[in-house]
């Protein structure tokens, strides 16, 4: 799916009504936004009544616009005190308005002192125009946007959540057909919550039918300023309509997990958690948090490029800016965990890679806020050092201190997490509904209905899966003092990397396959000076001074699979689907029978920065039963089942 997007015209006509060229249509009615959207979707949906006394409300719309449903939505949410516990709100835009757009139509349409604030907060948050999924939270997690910036015809196949309420919102019929076509309203159907309700201003003989065929009853209602009529009514397919249901909330006595590992995953796991209520007991065979990989000195983010969209890149932009998002956030709480503003540079290894890389940013018209190619000068200048060639810049790209993120998520999660050290997990058990988890000695170390297993290479031996392969990285860092190499003034990333520290400069990392060697090599840190002497020529002179063999270093293990992508989601129980394997050799992921409250978030390799915070949004999600924040394709690609469904459809299981 390409990923290039066409952003909105900011224009209006002689009322001030915004209007949008494109279509040749206004983006609501000129008696107002605001209006409108209480009385045709608030109100055609019979809210805020029905989300009343419930734990999560979702809402599903068809065209976000100038975002006056969603504002209006979230005012009502705000001003009832029987509302929901959670507001899920999800919508599709093909042409979205940037965020300064944004801005100058709230600065003209916005007078509710009740709405002003929400819409200001709403521009803040708002993310760069780059096609995809993309979550937004207000109101402490409460409130939740997410948004997909594409066609809708494409997208609203790819979503996957329970909708309990959609506003079927876009251009008139008769100017904006394909948002108003049967294919669109098949996709609503297979997204619809057994009670769920639609409203929509328009009351079109083909819309109406569109609807009726695709299972929903309609009926007329008084229409807004002036309209004679609008359409309303409720899901209630005569026959079945999909094959799947849309997912519900995992049915659990008590809200209280287990997770195993306390790196960078498991830590962001517990506040993910956390902040939807539950408690969350935390296990790790060390005496302190991110007492491994997660311990580096520094860890670098930025975004992966590539010209194909494949899947590490598209994971990997998810992951980059819904973690900045959280990190601002716990900042903004008071957490400091390090973390640079001034960018990351790239250099490509030769001019063929950049080229490639530079298209890949035409092509899908990439933000400079988001990346941008930089010439040798221009390096120069962003690095302060003399590089031998142009590269890309990340402008929020940079390096933090993983341990003190780690304290940070942890801290954040509060009273909700109980740490448990020394805890050295050997395998699970079911007892009743309830895992129990045992160390080697078969001793209790926790009971829960959901555990998490976040323990890197250890995850796929504890949980007794068979069919996770995964590999561990040995990783050397090296630490140079503080008197070479000074000038460096962001993260410079390439074959190796340099971080600049505020005592002195880290580089790294090797990358050792099935090497479990836990002693520091004297061959090693004479590896990465050579890689930073091939990053920055400048500095070659100096570093051929130094003595690698006195130089500080710290080994530490990635966990891998053979695909590089990280292992996210629930488990497979895979006894069970042996049983049926022959029935299964067909099988797609929805098809497999799943071990309940199982759920690993492991094989993070060297980009459990980036990976973390969508895997533990990823994981709550599904445990919540809300809106994934990534597209249903690509968390499949990242299913920890996939290898054990590749050797079904192999054959390779035996039925038992």
């Amino acid at each position: 799916m390409t990923h290039s997007l066409v952003p909105a015209i900011l224009a209006f006509r002689d009322d001030g009504t915004p209007y949008s060229p494109l279509f040749d249509d206004i983006y609501h009615s000129a008696s107002g936004a605001f209006a409108q959207a209480r009385h045709v979707f608030i109100g055609g949906n019979a809210l805020p009544q029905r989300w009343q006394g419930r734990r999560l409300f979702t809402i599903l719309e068809t065209g976000f616009g100038i975002g006056g449903n969603f504002l209006a939505t979230w005012a009502a949410w705000r001003d009832d005190p029987a509302r929901c516990e959670r507001l899920a709100f999800v919508s599709l835009e093909k042409h979205p308005f940037s965020a300064a757009d944004l801005r100058v139509l709230q600065a003209r349409l916005v007078a509710d002192t009740t709405i002003a604030p929400l819409a200001a907060e709403l521009a803040e948050a708002w993310p760069p125009l780059i096609g995809g999924v993309h979550r937004l939270t207000f109101e402490g997690g409460r409130v939740t946007l997410t948004i997909a910036f594409g066609d809708a015809l494409d997208w609203l196949p790819k979503l996957w959540l329970r909708a309990d309420a959609f506003y079927l919102d876009g251009f008139a019929p008769a100017k904006n057909p394909d948002m108003w076509a049967p294919p669109l309203f098949k996709a609503l159907a297979h997204l619809a919550g057994a009670d769920a309700t639609f409203a929509t201003y328009t009351c079109a003989g083909n819309v109406r039918r569109g609807l009726e065929a695709a299972g929903f009853a309609c009926a007329k209602a008084p229409g807004f300023a002036g309209k004679r009529d609008m359409l309303v009514g409720h899901f209630a397919p005569r026959w079945r309509v999909r094959r799947h249901e849309p997912p519900l909330p995992l049915s659990v006595a008590q809200r209280h997990a287990v997770v195993i590992g306390a790196g960078i995953a498991g830590c962001a796991l517990a506040e993910r958690l956390a902040a939807r209520g539950w408690q969350v007991t935390l296990l790790d065979r060390s005496t302190r948090t991110a007492s491994e990989a997660s311990g580096n000195p520094a860890g670098v983010f930025h975004p992966l490029l590539s010209r194909d969209e494949s899947v590490a890149t598209r994971i990997s932009r998810s992951g980059f800016l819904l973690a900045l998002r959280a990190w601002r956030a716990l900042e903004a709480r008071g957490h400091d965990f390090g973390r640079t503003d001034q960018g990351l540079l790239h250099l490509p290894a030769d001019e063929e890679e950049m080229r490639s890389l530079a298209d890949a940013i035409d092509s899908y018209r990439y933000p400079g806020t988001f990346v941008r190619a930089v010439s040798s000068s221009e390096a120069r200048d962003i690095a302060g050092v003399v590089l031998p060639r142009g590269g890309l810049f990340y402008p929020q790209g940079g390096s933090l201190n993983p341990a003190a993120l780690c304290a940070a998520l942890c801290a954040q999660a509060g009273a909700a997490l109980t740490w448990c050290p020394g805890a050295q997990v050997s395998r699970v058990t079911r007892v009743g509904s309830e895992w129990t988890v045992l160390d080697e000695s078969d001793h209790v170390l926790a009971r829960a209905e959901v555990v998490v297993f976040a323990n890197a290479d250890e995850a796929a031996r504890s949980a007794g899966l068979h069919y996770a392969p995964t590999r561990i990285v040995r990783g050397q860092l090296t630490r140079l003092p503080t008197r070479v190499c000074t000038e460096l003034r962001v993260p410079l990333i390439g074959e190796g990397y340099a971080v600049p520290l505020a005592d002195g400069l880290l580089a790294g990392a090797t990358y050792e396959v099935d090497d479990a060697d836990h002693r520091p090599r004297e061959r090693d840190n004479a590896e990465n000076l050579a890689r930073l002497a091939q990053l920055v020529p400048s500095w070659a002179g100096t570093l051929n001074t130094l003595d690698a063999s006195s130089l500080a270093s710290r080994v530490a293990f990635r966990c891998v699979t053979s695909d590089r992508l990280p292992m996210i989601g629930p488990l497979a129980d895979e006894a069970l689907c042996a049983r049926d394997a022959n029935a299964l050799a067909g099988a797609w992921p929805l098809d497999l029978y799943r071990a309940s409250g199982l759920y690993g978030a492991f094989a993070f390799g060297s980009r459990g920065l980036v990976w973390s915070t969508l895997a533990a949004e990823l994981i709550a999600s599904q445990l919540e039963g809300e809106p994934w924040p990534i597209e249903r394709e690509l968390a499949e690609d990242l299913d920890p089942a996939r290898y054990f469904l590749r050797a079904l459809r192999r054959g390779s299981v035996k039925p038992t």
